[in-house]
């Protein structure tokens, strides 16, 4: 079991506390109290004043909120080395959720009281807190943004599902409509649902899941508009939307780029072994056996797919000196042109190709568009890449291919049952899903966690385009008005 990190290190997490000097933390651990809570016990009550700062040691403290007298909602899990209620130390204050322990759990405590009187005594601590504090309380700082939003009632109200730290930095910095933002680290469900009170949209991601049930409850609770901040929305049930009158709308592009570029990378990872080599390196050996690959160039890359992303793959496999095969419903003659691109029927595609990358929307038509069938269709030995979808690929067939050799190398940023791991920390827990742990088993499959996507540049992207389209909505913009919408098939 490791260690606990030491009080001076987890003091300097605090955002308030980061920049003290070694003098000014002695003196904010010598008021610390280290308490142990039993499992179930209440470190402090939404709705009740509070002027305690905690910092977890050792077990997990449950973040739970209620709304509209319905059971407490857990929204978040605090781990050691996690902080609440900072703010406590400066005023008491009510506090917006209740902590309440998940076993033993151990931990630090500071009350305002005790630091009051440190600033009083120690007026070289009173002037270090205060520059720091003028430093880390910026207007985009979520514990001022969400004070904010909470004194203006006039301001658009976006409630945030599965937030991650990533998601809140770049929405908060790229909040030119001044909307208020809150963020719940829980995904949208049934059970979680009930946090969108008071909020006129949520925006949700991949793995929350917007069935008839939450949509109906969404609209009981006052919401208008589901915006997603992603292109796929396989998770949301469209007609029942439509039927309950939420509009719904996306981020069709954010980077094609970078979803293109991360394919690229899981093939020469594979190809040239990088992630065996590089394990093997920081293991003082420096042997090449078993770490030959094969020149990309002349090789044969097929695209099923060839929106934004597969162009972009398309262009940079044709850097590479790479014949190209496509399958689209939709052809682009562009594409022939400026890329080569020949566009062939799926048949030829899998029996021609030493490469193939997915890169197509996941409908009822595509869904396992990659089964037994196909892979026995396939060259022996080949690369497969899925950037897109993990349901485009039967999981238990790719297995199969892999233990035959009829697949070669595997590469996925997606799986068919990611959303109860992708996204989360799961390393203290074993991984009940024997496919998944399976296919980690493997030396030549790299398995990354949906993260294609994850580029400055692309979160920039997904944050403005989601907040254009609330702000359109705001404007009185309904339906096909709606730049970005999204609507449920006719028939």
């Amino acid at each position: 079991m490791s260690q606990p990190a030491p009080l001076s290190a987890l003091l300097r997490q605090v955002g308030v506390f980061g920049q003290l000097d070694d003098q000014a933390v002695r003196l904010l651990e010598e008021q610390m109290r280290l308490v142990v809570f039993q499992p179930g016990e209440v470190l402090c009550r939404e709705g009740e004043p509070s002027d305690r700062m905690f910092i977890i040691v050792s077990g997990e403290v449950a973040v739970l909120k209620q709304v509209d007298g319905a059971q407490p909602v857990e929204v978040a899990m605090l781990q050691a080395g996690e902080i609440a209620g900072v703010m406590s130390l400066f005023g008491p204050a009510l506090r917006s959720a209740t902590l309440q322990a998940r076993g033993d759990a151990r931990v630090w405590t500071l009350d305002q009281a005790a630091f009051d009187q440190l600033l009083q005594r120690h007026s070289v601590l009173a002037r270090a807190v205060l520059a720091s504090l003028s430093r880390h309380l910026r207007r985009e700082t979520s514990v001022v943004a969400r004070l904010l939003s909470r004194d203006d009632a006039r301001r658009f109200k976006i409630a945030f599902f599965d937030s991650k730290p990533y998601v809140e930095t770049v929405f908060r910095e790229r909040n030119r409509h001044n909307d208020a933002l809150e963020f719940f680290e829980a995904r949208l469900t049934r059970e979680t649902v009930s946090l969108a009170a008071g909020f006129k949209a949520v925006c949700v991601f991949v793995n929350d899941r917007v069935d008839a049930a939450v949509v109906e409850e969404l609209r009981d609770l006052g919401v208008e508009l589901i915006a997603l901040r992603c292109a796929g929305f396989n998770n949301v049930d469209l007609a029942a939307c439509e039927r309950h009158g939420l509009s719904v709308a996306r981020v069709p592009a954010y980077s094609p780029h970078a979803v293109a570029e991360h394919a690229a990378a899981l093939m020469l990872t594979l190809n040239r072994r990088i992630h065996r080599a590089h394990t093997r390196v920081r293991e003082g050996n420096f042997s090449l056996a078993g770490l030959v690959g094969f020149d990309l160039h002349g090789k044969t890359a097929g695209i099923v797919g060839t929106g934004r992303i597969g162009q972009c793959l398309a262009h940079i496999l044709a850097g590479f000196g790479c014949r190209l095969l496509a399958h689209d419903v939709f052809p682009d003659p562009k594409l022939v042109e400026r890329a080569g691109v020949r566009y062939v029927p799926l048949a030829e595609l899998f029996a021609a190709s030493d490469i193939i990358s997915l890169h197509a929307p996941l409908t009822p038509q595509t869904r396992h568009v990659i089964d037994a069938a196909a892979i026995a269709r396939m060259k022996r030995g080949v690369m497969l890449i899925n950037t897109s979808r993990g349901a485009l690929i039967d999981t238990r067939a790719l297995l199969h291919g892999l233990k035959t050799g009829q697949i070669g190398y595997a590469g996925l940023d997606v799986y068919e049952e990611e959303s109860e791991y992708f996204f989360e920390d799961r390393s203290d827990r074993v991984i009940t899903d024997d496919v998944l742990a399976r296919l980690m088993t493997f030396n030549n499959v790299i398995v990354t966690s949906h993260m294609a996507f994850l580029t400055r540049e692309a979160l920039a992207n997904i944050a403005d385009v989601t907040l254009d389209n609330v702000h359109e909505f705001m404007q009185g913009r309904r339906g096909v008005e709606l730049t970005n919408r999204v609507a449920a098939a006719a028939g």
